[in-house]
């Protein structure tokens, strides 16, 4: 089996700046997480882009729908920022269809952060997209949702079914 692995940048892949004190994107932590997680299975990498995912409009969530939509692996892990990961898995719902495996992730903790759910949540995420049906999932809190099923409990910082 082959996966595929999008990453679009949010809380995940950001890391702290020193200088400004702010987190911002450098260089993706997948590959270094793919390495130590020993994951023998093949996986194809590709960075979309590197965004927040409150940064993010439609062009943006159409790009990754045309993306998923085109990629001819139908096993499908996509790295999002937790905000709007909920309206993009709408957005790949109305322009792709349900044949693919996708499952959204994100980090409420970037994975360059010591105490980060990254880690957890990329692993949670690869196991599911071998093991659901084809559909659009989100996979956060050690939990999998449909992805026409699911909110982010802001108040909470935790993703709920609704």
């Amino acid at each position: 089996m082959n996966i595929k692995i999008f990453t679009c940048g949010g809380t995940f892949e950001k890391v702290y700046n020193p200088i400004s004190g702010e987190l911002s994107f450098k260089d993706s932590c997948i590959p270094n997480i793919i390495k130590r997680s020993r994951i023998t299975t093949k996986v194809d990498f590709e960075e979309l882009f590197f965004k927040d995912s409150l940064d993010m409009n439609n062009e943006d969530r159409l790009m990754i729908a045309h993306r998923i939509k085109t990629e001819p692996i139908k096993n499908i892990v996509v790295i999002h920022g937790t905000d709007t990961m909920v309206q993009t898995a709408q957005t790949i719902r109305e322009h792709t269809s349900q044949d693919k495996v996708i499952v959204i992730t994100g980090a409420m903790i970037p994975f360059s952060i010591k105490e980060s759910d990254a880690m957890f949540n990329f692993g949670a995420a690869f196991i599911a997209t071998q093991t659901l049906d084809p559909g659009i999932w989100i996979s956060m809190n050690g939990d999998i949702f449909r992805s026409d099923n699911v909110e982010k409990n802001k108040e909470k910082g935790i993703f709920e079914r609704t």
